[in-house]
Parts: C-alpha cells; structure tokens; sequence
C-alpha cells in the first residue's frame, strides 16, 4: 500500500504508487527522479516532509506548483500566471 495525497491535501492509502512526488513544506512538486529532490533526499533533510500524488492535477488541486528543475515549462506557465 501507498501513502498519496487527495485533490485536497488529505492522505490516502491506494494500491498504486504515486506518479509524481512533492514537499509538502515548500508546496512543490515534480517528477520522481528529479535532480533536485534526489540531491535533497540523499542529503536526508528531505524524506519527512515527503508527498506523493496520483497525478499532476491532483497535485495543482491539491495547492503544489511545479519544479523548476524537472518541470520546467509547466513552471514557467505557473510563474507568469502568477505574476498577472
């Protein structure tokens, strides 16, 4: 069983993993094997405030924006509708 977040931030248990992987703390999500977040991991400062999601709109719903190392392009399209 895994552990993923709902459209509303909630935990759930579901048979499948997550295909996307965020940080809870700073409200961000990004692809598994983002750079990035296995630097973070390998360091050890990152695993406690660990979330995963089914998928991307799951994430976005759920108020996490995109990395800017894995999802670049969809982080671009998040910052210039942000500063609008």
């Amino acid at each position: 069983m895994y552990t993923l977040l709902d459209a509303a931030g909630r935990p759930y248990l579901s048979l499948t993993s997550g295909r996307y992987g965020g940080h809870r703390r700073g409200k961000i999500y990004g692809r598994l094997d983002c750079p990035s977040a296995l630097r973070a991991l390998a360091r050890g400062a990152y695993r406690a405030h660990r979330v995963f999601f089914a998928d991307e709109a799951t994430a976005v719903s759920a108020g996490y924006r995109p990395c800017a190392v894995c999802l670049p392009d969809r982080y671009a399209v998040w910052k210039a509708a942000r500063s609008q």
